[in-house]
């Protein structure tokens, strides 16, 4: 059955593992995400997932049959640096996207030794907690051109209709220096806004407004640097003429933070 695509918000570092008042913050995101694959038409048999957390000179697929970890935060108890997520890489559909995008005229390449960086295997441990889902990973263009994005994820929409899951891994609020504040209005702002066009009937002007998201309200008070949004262009352009809708918001210390799913 045909698999939708999802942006998700991968939370904070390693927020689930955490104690204190931040690990409570992230408890409304972490029941959405355990409730994630339950929500599936049926299971996927593998997942897609492109990370806020990894940037390439030009797309690049992760072919590892046995993907390691990148613990890529810093600050966090020692045990957070101690988790494991032992899910199987799919080499096999990384050679199968990299024809689907070079036959779109997208410069590609594969990268056998990456692992798994926090955008994946933080919210993957909550997703598929036994890790038997095969996940392929996918990087960002360091450019962060929002509309080579969109058309990325629809040179990879085909793979939706062969059981796999196109899961966006970022943040709809990614502002650090400002996490903290008790300020709510700009992320309320951009939230609003950032729903309107997800949620429009039109695909073509969906993917115009994301296109052009830097000159929504607040957008830079909320993305100074925008690589935790691009992943949501990704799935917008995987989305094809599917619709959008809202399929998660929470306040996380007093920002709105919002996930989206096509399909």
């Amino acid at each position: 059955m045909r698999q939708p695509a999802i942006f998700i918000s991968h939370g904070g570092g390693p927020c689930f593992w955490v104690d204190g008042p931040m690990a409570r913050a992230f408890d409304g995101l972490k029941a959405y995400l355990g409730e994630l694959l339950a929500s599936l038409p049926e299971r996927p048999r593998a997942i897609l997932i492109v990370s806020g957390h990894w940037e390439e000179k030009r797309i690049t697929l992760g072919a590892a049959k046995a993907p390691g970890m990148i613990f890529d935060y810093y600050g966090f108890p020692e045990h957070t640096y101690r988790l494991s997520y032992p899910a199987p890489g799919a080499p096999e559909l990384a050679e199968q996207a990299r024809g689907l995008l070079a036959s779109h005229g997208v410069d590609v390449a594969l990268d056998t030794t990456r692992g798994f960086d926090h955008g994946v295997f933080v919210p993957m441990l909550i997703v598929d907690p036994g890790a038997t889902i095969p996940v392929l990973t996918l990087s960002l263009r360091g450019d962060l051109d929002p509309a080579f994005h969109i058309g990325v994820g629809a040179a990879l929409a085909p793979l939706r209709d062969e059981g796999v899951l196109i899961l966006g891994s970022g943040n709809s609020f990614h502002n650090l220096r400002t996490f903290f504040d008790g300020e709510a209005k700009a992320a309320a702002g951009f939230d609003a806004w950032l729903s309107e066009a997800v949620t429009k009937p039109s695909a073509e002007e969906r993917n115009a407004l994301l296109a052009q998201w830097s000159a929504a309200p607040f957008a830079r008070a909320c993305h100074p640097r925008e690589e935790h949004l691009l992943p949501l262009m990704v799935v917008a352009g995987a989305a094809g003429v599917d619709a959008g809708r809202r399929v998660f918001r929470d306040a996380i210390m007093g920002k709105a933070i919002s996930g989206f799913a096509f399909g």
